[in-house]
């Protein structure tokens, strides 16, 4: 990941605003090859002094994160920041078949892959055809 970020001091504490590039690997949702993907996520948020805060003071927003007077941890910021870029179902391609729900065949590699359906109801009739068979 690189992190191109702009800091500022202001009233309350540090301002982190600027962007984070990388590329995410994970899994297909359909036929669960692995997939890539490029990120370029917006990032920002407060860094408040610790004493910043009055005493009954609430958080105020979700971009606010505590400062410990010297060091900036950018974890959680990232973290926020490249989760709401992330597809909810990442797909290797729009057209991707996925698996074959009874056996797992990738369809992808056989499009013309099917299993025999018996309606269950016909299934104790099925029975007679196999004794005669024999």
């Amino acid at each position: 990941m690189r992190l191109d970020l702009s800091l500022e001091s202001v009233q309350e504490g540090i301002w982190v605003s600027g962007t984070v590039n990388g590329t995410a690997i994970g899994e297909c949702g359909r036929c669960l090859d692995e997939v890539r993907q490029e990120i370029a996520a917006p990032v920002q948020g407060l860094f408040e002094y610790p004493d910043s805060r009055a005493a009954g003071e609430e958080e105020g927003s979700e971009d606010v994160f505590e400062f410990d007077g010297e060091n900036l941890e950018l974890e959680e910021v990232v973290r926020d920041a490249v989760v709401t870029s992330l597809p909810f179902t990442p797909l290797c391609d729009p057209d991707c078949p996925g698996l074959c729900d009874q056996c797992g065949a990738r369809l992808a590699d056989d499009p013309d892959h099917a299993h025999e359906v018996l309606d269950p109801r016909w299934a104790a009739l099925q029975s007679f055809t196999d004794e005669k068979e024999s």
